[in-house]
């Protein structure tokens, strides 16, 4: 996997990440929608790790400099 995320790319999406798990474990949003954040912010937190997101691929996105 060649990375394909640049720093400021990351860091926003562990500041979502940490936002997702901030409403879902503070009790602010619940049920099906606090699920999905919560899978979201894992997924953007193991993408912003890796420095890749196969999301970016298909559409040829690199904000890699």
């Amino acid at each position: 996997m060649k990375r394909n995320m640049s720093n400021v790319d990351r860091i926003a999406r562990v500041v979502l990440a940490a936002v997702f798990a901030y409403l879902y474990f503070g009790g602010i949003v619940t049920g099906a929608l606090g699920i999905v954040l919560v899978v979201l912010g894992a997924v953007f937190l193991l993408t912003s790790v890796i420095a890749f997101c196969p999301l970016y691929v298909p559409f040829k996105i690199n904000t890699n400099k």
